[in-house]
Formats: C-alpha cells, structure tokens, sequence
C-alpha cells in the first residue's frame, strides 16, 4: 500500500542549514579527530613532528574559540543528500540552487569570512567567483522522511593528491595503496586520515573514498576488538603499514602519518578491480545533520573540555633560534640546517601561483618588477580577509610545490634570501635552491589561526586584482617555521621519513 505520508522540507531549512554548518566546520574540528591526534601527540617521539601536532591542536583550539577558520584554505563544498522518498521540498528553486545559496551565505558572512577559491572556467580564464560556488553535490533517493546531509569542505592540497586506479582482479589492494600513500609526500597535510573506494566502476570507486572520509573516527575501537570483515582487515593492514613508512607530521617524518583508515567496497565487474584513494587533511571539516520539516539544523558546539591544552609557546622559546628579516644577510641563512625551527621576526613578502606566474610575464618581457625582491624572504600564501582588528585573518602556508616550475627564474631574477611554504620540494626547486643557495622553509599546514597572530601588520604591494594571491608585505613577530631545504640541498622532508622508516622497523 502507498505511504501517503509526506514530510515538508522548506528551501529555507536548506539553505539556512547548509551556511551554518559550514560555518561551523569552519572553526570546529570533528572532536574525534581531536581525540586521536591528541593520542598521536602525546606518543611522538619525532621532536619535529610533535612540534608540527602542538601547533595543529594549538590552532584547533584558538580556532575553535576565535570562531574563525582553522585554515586559510577553506575549502571546495561538497554535499552528500540522501533524501527519503516520501520528503517533499517545498521550493521552486533546484536542491543544488538551494545548496549553493546556502554556501554563498556562508563564505560570505561578514562576521566570519571564508576564502573563496573555486574559479569558473577550470580550462582557461579561472576567475573566482567570489562566493565559493558551486558546490558539489551528489543525490540518493533513500526510503524514509527525513533529508540527510553530510556537509564537508575540502581542501585543494588534499584533494590534489586523490588517486585512481584498474587494478588486475588478483592483484593486491594494499600494495598499491602504500606504494601510492609513499609518493604523495606531504602536501596533502598529515597527519590525517585516508578513504579507499574498491569496486563499482572507476565514478564509484572514487565517489565512495570520497563519502568514507566522513564516517567516525574509530581506528582505536578496531584494533582493540579485531576485525570482522575483509574491509576492516584491510583498514588495520593499511593503518599499520602506512603509519610503517615514517611519513609523519607535515612529512617531518614521526610515528603518525595518518589516525584512520576508511574502507568503502561495492560489486564490479568480473574484469576489474577499480580502487581509489583519496587523503583527508589536517582540517578535516564535515558535519552531519537531518532535516525532518521541523526547522533548520541545530548544530551543538563540541565540548572544548576534549580540546587538550598545550603550552606551546614556552617550549618554542626555549629551543628555536630568532631570526631577524630585517637584517638578513646570505651568511646567515647559509648556517641554517634542515631540521632546526625558527621563529622569524621583521618584514616578509607574500605571492603564490598567479603571483609568480606574473613576475616571470615580467622578466620575459623585460620590464621591472613592482616590488624590490632582492634580499627579502617570500611566503606562499593566501590568507582570508581579515575581520574587525584582526591585521590579516587566517594565513597558513600554500604546497609549495606549485612553484617549483618558477622557482629558478624567479630566484635568479629577484635576489630573493629565502622562502616560506608548506611540505617538500622537487629536484628542480631544490637544485635552484643550492644553486642560489637560497634556503627554504615550511609553516605548518593546519595552523593557519595560530600563524596568523604572529603577523603585527600587512599591505598590499603589487597585484591587487588578485585577491588573496596579491603581493602583500607582511611584518611578523616570532612566526614559527621549520627549515627544511638548507642551502647544501638537504631536506628534511627525505631525511626525516628515512629515518623514522628505519626507527619504526626496528620496533
């Protein structure tokens, strides 16, 4: 007999609820991730990956109570709907118009505003525009009344490292997930957690890594009970194995590289294997709510008693070397080694992607550059906009390894003495670095609010037009940075993981 009941769900309810939640997940971690990257700090034993956890729960913490953005990268929208079939949606609007009001809502809020980053034409022009639309979104017609959203914000360093392939039916899926998870360095900001989509069709594959992510966290629960399926056996295989390579922390190499390990399969077809894989990172945004016509959601803080309290800028003190960038010279950077943190203090200048792309225009064509480059130190960067007295909002480092292409025109035609980022560098950027023994180093990826309040001013400089990826000039106090490729071409981030690779084996 036909279910003549209906449930009402207003267009309102759903727009309203899809700004607040991503308002919410903006400065609010999932509180289990808290949990376990809490558990995965306290065991550290790399000092450089625990500094890197400190700053990330650090930040969490200050985002979570400043309610601003835990990272300036805020994030491609992505909603997962599962509607149950006797819901009606009382608007004239589409789901997806619904949803995409609901994000330009969100990124637009004057009180917290997130960094738009979706650009329209992804093939030639890639204006942004502005309002983070559109989101992605993705449909299932489920029995029921009720409208189920996961809401998550995904990050374009992550995302950039999400993996696909057509394995042989008999070939294994946890060689190729480590031999994949050991090439994709650190850009994806670990420490983090892992989907795995098997099966389906190559679409399927990847949209089940995708939803896994979102599930709890509950690699801890696994291990103590012992798995119950092929999936959890797998789950426990990759977490061990992976964690066995010695990644670590922003690629510092360290005991944790990733906190879980979700496996999602469907039926495919005799022939095929389609595996995907795809790295969530430190900010790991998502929520969940349900619509049931009663309202919009109602999204409960978390307890911030969860929220472990770390006195991190003591311990900083005592162990960095201060670095003045006012009156820098070659000499000294020439001293500092891969490994050792750094709390820099003076002015430094900011310019990402479309900023090197227009200095090299310029030195091409042989015009001046707008800003005296020589003897300054650059940070990858694209901060949010700032609010009420805040100097610059969130500003955590970009993966640097965007403009590794640029990276030797550029030092050759500025004179710049050093440079700021996130995770490692390729061959060619690290030859250039040796060759004007012109060191590099990183911020932690995921600490973008804590990175922020070192930064006692900024200005624009040059390239207005681009937004975020302008030209600022930023005066720091006490930034903290980890040096990571010196001047003789040593990195930390091959140095580290090897030798925790080889600490970890030894176990």
């Amino acid at each position: 007999m036909l279910n003549r009941k209906q449930t009402v769900v207003t267009g309102e309810d759903i727009t309203r609820s899809v700004a607040d939640a991503l308002q919410y997940i903006s400065y609010y971690h999932p509180a289990d991730y808290i949990l376990y990257l809490s558990a995965a700090y306290e065991r550290e034993e790399s000092a450089a990956a625990k500094n890197a956890m400190a700053q990330i729960l650090v930040n969490s913490r200050m985002a979570a109570f400043g309610r601003r953005p835990i990272c300036q990268d805020t994030g491609l929208v992505v909603v997962f709907a599962k509607i149950g079939m006797s819901v009606r949606i009382g608007s004239a609007h589409s789901l997806t118009d619904l949803v995409n009001e609901g994000v330009r809502q969100a990124y637009l809020d004057p009180d917290n505003p997130l960094r738009p980053s979706v650009v329209l034409d992804p093939l030639s022009t890639r204006i942004n525009t502005r309002d983070n639309t559109p989101a992605i979104v993705h449909v299932d017609l489920v029995p029921g009344h009720k409208i189920t959203f996961i809401i998550a914000a995904k990050g374009g360093g992550s995302e950039n490292k999400a993996r696909f392939t057509t394995l042989n039916p008999s070939t294994s899926v946890s060689d190729w997930v480590v031999d994949t998870m050991s090439t994709l360095g650190s850009g994806w900001c670990p420490p983090g957690l892992i989907g795995v989509g098997v099966g389906g069709s190559a679409e399927k594959a990847m949209l089940m890594a995708k939803e896994v992510l979102n599930e709890p966290i509950d690699m801890f629960e696994l291990l103590a009970r012992g798995p119950s399926s092929p999936e959890e056996e797998l789950r426990i295989e990759l977490y061990q194995r992976i964690n066995a390579l010695g990644i670590g922390a922003q690629g510092l190499g360290g005991l944790t590289t990733i906190v879980d390990v979700k496996v999602s399969t469907f039926p495919t077809h005799a022939a095929s294997k389609p595996v995907a894989l795809i790295p969530q990172c430190a900010a790991n945004r998502h929520v969940t709510f349900t619509l049931d016509g009663s309202g919009p959601a109602v999204l409960t803080p978390p307890d911030m008693k969860d929220w472990p309290e770390i006195d991190y800028g003591s311990t900083l003190s005592a162990t960095a070397r201060r670095v003045n960038l006012d009156t820098l010279t070659k000499e000294e950077t020439a001293t500092w080694r891969a490994g050792e943190t750094l709390l820099l203090s003076g002015k430094m200048l900011t310019g990402r992607d479309a900023a090197h792309k227009r200095i090299i225009d310029l030195v091409d064509a042989g015009k001046p550059l707008p800003v005296a480059m020589k003897g300054r130190v650059i940070y990858y960067v694209g901060p949010v906009q700032p609010v009420q007295d805040e100097i610059v909002g969130p500003a955590g480092p970009t993966t640097s390894a965007r403009m590794d292409a640029f990276t030797e025109k550029v030092l050759g035609a500025t004179g710049l003495y050093a440079m700021v980022g996130k995770a490692e560098r390729e061959p060619v950027a690290i030859d250039a670095i040796v060759k004007h023994r012109t060191p590099y180093m990183i911020a932690v990826g995921g600490a973008a609010y804590l990175i922020s309040k070192s930064i006692k001013s900024a200005r624009v400089l040059a390239f207005e037009d681009l937004g975020m990826e302008a030209i600022y000039e930023f005066e720091v106090q006490d930034m903290p940075v980890t040096m990571a490729v010196d001047v003789e071409g040593h990195s930390i981030h091959k140095s580290g993981p090897a030798e925790w690779r080889q600490r970890i084996a030894g176990f």
